[in-house]
């Protein structure tokens, strides 16, 4: 274990932990955006159609090509060495066909699964409730759920911090490390939460996982 500076924590990698093969590098357009929208940038109803309409098409092969234990193994790591709120009330926000799902569902509380494409939630399997929404506007009243986890997914910090408990983690996985499209590495979710954040980090699989609760 080492402290990378005051806000995180880095773990000893999963044993199990190995680089993933080049496949979306610092160049790749979608880097630009997934930092742009953490950070500010308005997120407008073009981007929301744009995206739905992507995802929508990649929904068959996705629900093919993106449950391998490979890539669940951050998720699992996050769930046993991230000190989560295992019995508490999970949403999981881009979640696609249910990677997370398969991995949550036997373990949490409670879990719903949200996502802005209805071709990605139809190809998922019926392990949880399933809401279309809009990551920018969630449809959760304030303080709802105790833990929030988003795989390869664009960060709204406003929106989490908005529906996430006091005391709430923010459960943050990328399952191709630095070489996923969607990639945001641990200290800029840190920063890009709003007020004080501390996490804790390790990899796992062919990625990286990042629990994240606020300073008090």
């Amino acid at each position: 274990m080492r402290n990378m500076d005051v806000h995180l924590i880095e773990l000893a990698d999963h044993p199990d932990a190995v680089d993933a093969e080049p496949f979306a590098g610092p160049d790749h357009p979608i880097r630009r955006i997934t930092r742009a929208k953490a950070f500010g940038e308005p997120w407008t109803e073009a981007d929301s159609a744009r995206v739905q309409e992507v995802f929508d098409g990649l929904a068959p092969e996705w629900s093919g090509n993106h449950v391998e234990p490979v890539k669940a193994a951050p998720i699992s790591d996050a769930l046993d060495r991230g000190r989560v709120p295992i019995d508490g009330a999970w949403l999981e926000v881009g979640s696609g066909t249910g990677a997370g799902a398969r991995v949550l569902t036997p373990v949490v509380g409670s879990l719903i699964c949200s996502d802005l494409s209805a071709e990605m939630l139809r190809h998922a399997p019926d392990l949880a409730p399933r809401v279309r929404a809009d990551a920018s506007k969630l449809p959760f009243p304030d303080a709802s759920f105790d833990a929030i986890l988003l795989v390869n997914m664009l960060l709204f910090p406003v929106e989490i911090d908005r529906i996430l408990r006091d005391e709430g983690v923010v459960v943050w996985v990328n399952t191709l490390g630095d070489q996923t499209p969607i990639h945001l590495p641990p200290s800029d979710v840190i920063d890009a939460l709003p007020g004080a954040w501390t996490g804790t980090t390790a990899r796992a699989g062919t990625g990286f996982w990042l629990t994240a609760r606020r300073s008090f």
